[in-house]
């Protein structure tokens, strides 16, 4: 079963159970899927569809941030709830010490020794990371490591 056709089971589930936020949350992606579709005239494969569910995660993040600062304390809750709605379509996370396993392969293949070899480093290691690690953590990791 396809990513897509999984969204689409699901929301129709959700339909059927009456989870009106988690229909919500599954609608919103599917169009943002579509939405990729449309720009790029072409059907998006599962990697593609990832890439897509991990900005949307990305963003809500992001949002939380701003919500906290500005104290809307309702907003984090429900943003948090939409992460928790996506996360289980996106691919088992790494943890800190995986990327910086990954990390430091990437330096030695790349040969990278200073701060200005970071563009170098990121090009070998994102596509490896695609989707599974934050990329605010894969930066401070390559900078902790290129010092």
């Amino acid at each position: 079963m396809s990513l897509m056709e999984l969204l689409t089971a699901d929301m129709k589930a959700a339909m059927k159970q009456g989870e009106k936020a988690r229909l919500s949350v599954i609608r919103l992606v599917r169009g943002a899927v579509r939405q990729a579709e449309i720009d790029g005239k072409k059907t998006l494969n599962d990697d593609e569809i990832i890439n897509v569910i991990a900005k949307e995660v990305k963003m809500r993040r992001d949002s939380i941030e701003e919500f906290e600062r500005g104290k809307r304390a309702d907003l984090v809750e429900k943003t948090k709830a939409e992460i928790d709605i996506l996360t289980p379509y996106l691919p088992a996370p790494l943890s800190p010490d995986e990327v910086k396993q990954i990390a430091e392969k990437a330096v030695a293949e790349v040969g990278a020794a200073t701060a200005k070899d970071m563009g170098k480093v990121m090009r070998v290691l994102m596509p490896r990371i695609k989707g599974r690690a934050d990329g605010k953590l894969v930066n401070e990791i390559i900078r902790s490591l290129l010092k």
